[in-house]
């Protein structure tokens, strides 16, 4: 895809791994823009029905090159935030895809490499795996929708402890805070096996089950029932359901 992204196809599933690893994956201009041009190919794609997210090396991506994303401090905040809202739209394009994503965290995320990580539907976690929410100590405010991927994982109170305390979170407790959904010894193969197991799905199936959990996230139930009437009864008309009831009881 690129030099610092690499855009990898396994069947329907596909691979995006973050490729610096002698800077620990830590994010500049240029990196940003490979990876919003290899999540836009992803969400073009017809025959992709899976994602997988991961780092090369030791990290998963050690956060944002600062130098390089904020430049000059002293410039209005209005025409700084305009150029974070750039870089923010570059990693939450995951968040929006139709198809399941997973995050292989193999190492430590950091800052914005937790959010990339977050940003996924799945996340699993290796034994080395770190979640730093470092903001604080540095003096910046969290960005790129760190306090509402932390407080949807984590409850309000201990998002904010976390956020408040610049915490570093290891692999065992982030998967009993809800911020890594499994732990395995090796997170990127855990993560490609997962991946091809969604991807046997109906890709318009996979697609309701997630806006199904979006929707329950945010609404009510009876918002849920309303969708969930439609999308099931659209999946009763599928080859794998109707396979499975001329199958049933033989």
């Amino acid at each position: 895809m690129g030099s610092t992204i690499e855009l990898m196809n396994r069947g329907p599933v596909r691979h995006i791994q973050l490729n610096a690893p002698e800077r620990l994956n830590a994010l500049d201009r240029d990196m940003l823009d490979e990876l919003a041009a290899a999540i836009a190919a992803v969400a073009a794609d017809p025959e992709a029905s899976a994602l997988v997210v991961s780092g090369s090396g030791r990290a998963f991506c050690a956060g944002a090159d600062v130098g390089s994303l904020f430049g000059d401090t002293t410039r209005p905040p209005a025409e700084i935030r305009d150029e974070l809202k750039t870089v923010y739209a570059s990693f939450l394009g995951i968040h929006d895809l139709k198809i399941p994503t997973i995050a292989a965290v193999q190492g430590a995320a950091v800052g914005a490499g937790v959010n990339i990580a977050l940003a996924c539907d799945v996340v699993v976690a290796g034994p080395r795996a770190r979640f730093v929410v470092s903001f604080a100590d540095i003096g910046l405010h969290p960005g790129g929708g760190c306090s509402w991927f932390l407080t949807r994982r984590m409850g309000a109170d201990r998002a904010m402890a976390t956020i408040l305390g610049a915490k570093t979170i290891g692999a065992d407790e982030a998967y009993r805070e809800g911020l890594a959904t499994e732990l395995a010894d090796d997170p990127i193969a855990t993560a490609l096996e997962l991946a091809e197991r969604y991807s046997t799905r109906d890709r318009g199936m996979l697609a309701d089950m997630k806006r199904a959990v979006q929707l329950a996230q945010d609404g009510d139930l009876a918002s849920v029932l309303e969708f969930e009437s439609w999308a099931q009864a659209s999946s009763v008309t599928q080859p794998a359901f109707q396979k499975y009831v001329a199958e049933f009881g033989r």
